[in-house]
């Protein structure tokens, strides 16, 4: 069963980034992203890395996002919590 719900959980993470690439690509084309989508990262890192970036559009959507893993029982954070180090040139974190 602990193997089923790694491989679940993967097949989400997968399909969340897949979603991230989907969103911020339109944007990205027209010129209204600064950032290219990376099919690496997840839709909380890239909102992560706007709430870094100080992007006017990251507050709401962050608190958004956060709220909803509150509710789900994550700790306040999420979206910073999960930026994708790789991303921004750092190396990835334990």
């Amino acid at each position: 069963m602990k193997r089923l719900a790694a491989w679940i959980m993967q097949i989400l993470v997968s399909i969340d980034q897949l979603a991230q690439v989907l969103i911020v690509g339109p944007f990205f084309f027209l010129g209204l992203a600064d950032t290219c989508p990376s099919a690496d990262e997840t839709i909380s890192s890239y909102v992560g890395r706007g709430l870094q970036r100080g992007a006017p559009w990251a507050t709401p959507v962050a608190w958004a996002i956060d709220g909803l893993f509150e509710l789900l029982g994550a700790a306040p954070g999420h979206c910073l919590r999960n930026v994708e180090t790789a991303c921004i040139g750092r190396a990835p974190t334990a």
